[in-house]
């Protein structure tokens, strides 16, 4: 897991996707989680370094493969054992790969950000665990809302450099 700063371009540019996008369909935030998700395109793409692309299949492209930006807001830093999510909804994007960003956002402020990790899209699903609605993880005694594939952060491939 790599700790990435967000910068005011950053957040500059995840607000105006953001009002440009408006509410998606199956959103579980309704919403809400728009800037955060493209925050997570900006930090993950320090990364990776490609080209943004932001369409429902993928967010970047970088030597033809196509990444999907998964985010999720805290207010701690990400421990190996939380989980990262694809929504059930989600499972027929057509991406290469997946990866997950945790953006801290304390009382409104967005503080730092970690890029977890990324899995090839079929490996995910291979070793992903379905939760229903409704479901309690037993990890984190978290209540489900929304049916999703969750996978624990140590289990994802990790960045090797900061791509400048």
């Amino acid at each position: 897991m790599i700790e990435v700063k967000i910068t005011d371009d950053m957040k500059k540019k995840a607000l105006f996707k953001s009002r440009e996008m408006g509410t998606i369909n199956n959103s579980i935030t309704v919403g809400d989680g728009n800037i955060s998700g493209f925050l997570g395109e900006c930090v993950a793409n320090t990364l990776i370094g490609g080209d943004n692309k932001n369409t429902y299949d993928y967010d970047i492209v970088k030597d033809g493969i196509t990444y999907d930006v998964k985010t999720k807001r805290c207010t701690s830093p990400p421990k190996s054992f939380y989980e990262c999510s694809v929504a059930a909804f989600n499972t027929k994007q057509r991406c290469d790969r997946y990866v997950f960003v945790r953006i801290e956002n304390v009382k409104g402020q967005w503080g730092r950000a970690w890029v977890l990790g990324w899995m090839e899209k079929p490996e995910y699903f291979n070793r992903a665990t379905l939760l229903k609605k409704g479901d309690v993880d037993k990890s984190n005694n978290f209540t489900v809302k929304a049916d999703c594939y969750n996978l624990k952060i140590k289990d994802l491939n990790q960045f090797k450099e900061v791509k400048k």
